[in-house]
């Protein structure tokens, strides 16, 4: 009797090859006009995107290039200017006073200017869809990249579409859904709705484009990829694109014992750690938490923390630039950024899960949304502002939140209407939250022992 056949090992890198390979073979040989390519956080959009840009102009394709906001833009810019610095490049901006990242002017290969008409004949032209949406032009372009997909708005792609005639749609169904200021049930369940996202617009009215999906992050840390994709993919998994003997964080100053210290070390060796503070309902800025989210990343900075990686095989130092802090409300950003200005620390990035989109650090701190509240509205179930806070890091992430989340989630089930011809968005924010704290439990420190 034979014995079964072992299971080949996964290969990140050739699985990401194999997948990359097909999105840009139906991209420049395939018959459809549009490609989606959904991408779990840090699976490398942004180099799908130059990538492709770089291939498409090699093939004599001159293309646009649609993000959704400026930094987005000129971090685009300055990637291919680095990869190919004989490619021509147009940088399409505002009339604002200051449009664009000023280090762009260095880059003799890049032309920026406010008018589409002084970048014609460029073989890549970039700007955001709010500037795109002002563009008329004679010829469309024959291709377009739309980088951050699903946090455009249908009615933002509406705009542009007359200025191409084939495009790849890239980016990461499990981020913050688009911001709009306007309601939108009125348009709930028809395929025209405006606030919903652009990929999803277009597939309702493409249900047969091509659709793939990046299968590795190369951000998140083998101890982070298993929760996330679990809690926030469950239907387009991915893999940690490296092994738990490839990162490390240590630190030299040892343990002072007190709850900052102690949650540091758990998340050092497991990935995760949850400083758990007692059950109470306070003000959105809660004074005790943010006091104990600044005590974390001072001490975080006092021990001397050091990061092993397959990106150096020396240890780097942690420093204040690779530590976030991330928050659901921009009151409670402005309260930690002072709580930490008070300690003299004013290099850490303090942010909205919002403007955290996109970004990596090595260790990120995190206000749990939902810490503290006496209810669990829409906002603070979002499952794509939780997704958001809870895949920034390369590392180790810590989550600071009150006591009784899961209890109050579980006095709180989703009362959303149900609404034909809307797809249901899975997994909804509820088990999301679940999932992950059913997680964070495994490393709980309290914050008084």
């Amino acid at each position: 009797m034979t014995a079964p056949a072992r299971k080949a090992a996964f290969d990140p890198q050739e699985a990401a090859a194999r997948a990359t390979d097909a999105i840009l073979r139906d991209t420049l040989h395939g018959p459809h006009r549009g490609v989606v390519v959904d991408s779990p956080p840090g699976a490398g959009k942004s180099t799908l995107v130059v990538r492709a840009a770089l291939e498409l102009a090699a093939a004599g394709r001159p293309l646009m290039v649609v993000a959704q906001t400026n930094a987005q833009v000129d971090d685009l810019v300055v990637r291919l200017a680095e990869k190919n610095p004989d490619l021509p490049v147009g940088r399409l901006h505002s009339s604002d006073a200051d449009p664009y990242d000023k280090a762009l002017d260095g880059l003799p290969n890049v032309r920026t200017s406010a008018k589409a008409a002084d970048l014609a004949g460029l073989d890549v032209v970039l700007s955001t869809a709010a500037k795109w949406a002002h563009v008329r032009t004679d010829e469309p372009w024959r291709h377009a990249i739309v980088d951050e997909a699903y946090q455009m708005r249908s009615d933002a792609l509406l705009a542009v579409a007359g200025l191409f005639e084939r495009a790849l749609f890239v980016g990461d169904p499990g981020q913050l859904d688009p911001f709009s200021i306007v309601g939108g049930e009125q348009w709930a369940g028809l395929s025209y709705d405006p606030s919903a996202s652009a990929v999803t617009t277009l597939l309702a009215h493409n249900p047969g484009l091509p659709q793939h999906r990046l299968p590795v992050s190369w951000r998140l840390p083998a101890s982070a990829a298993p929760l996330v994709s679990d809690a926030f993919y469950p239907y387009t998994p991915f893999r940690s694109g490296t092994r738990a003997e490839d990162r490390r964080l240590a630190f030299a100053v040892p343990s002072d014992r007190s709850a900052p210290d102690r949650v540091i070390d758990e998340a050092a060796v497991s990935g995760w750690g949850l400083l758990e503070l007692p059950a109470r309902y306070t003000p959105r800025t809660d004074p005790e938490a943010v006091h104990a989210l600044a005590a974390v990343v001072r001490r975080l900075l006092e021990r001397g923390g050091v990061t092993v990686s397959e990106r150096s095989p020396d240890p780097v130092p942690l420093t204040a630039d690779r530590i976030a802090v991330g928050t659901a409300h921009r009151d409670q950003a402005a309260a930690v950024r002072a709580a930490l200005a008070g300690l003299g620390i004013t290099e850490v990035t303090v942010d909205t899960a919002n403007r955290l989109q996109g970004r990596e650090f090595d260790v990120t701190v995190v206000l749990h949304p939902l810490s503290g509240r006496p209810d669990a509205t829409a906002f603070h179930l979002e499952a794509g502002r939780l997704c958001v806070l809870a895949s920034r890091h390369r590392h180790a992430c810590i989550v600071i939140c009150r006591a009784g989340v899961s209890e109050l989630l579980d006095d709180h089930p989703s009362t959303e209407p149900v609404r034909l011809g809307v797809t249901v968005k899975f997994p909804d924010g509820w088990e999301a939250n679940h999932a992950v704290l059913a997680r964070l439990q495994e490393h709980r420190v309290a914050w008084r022992a």
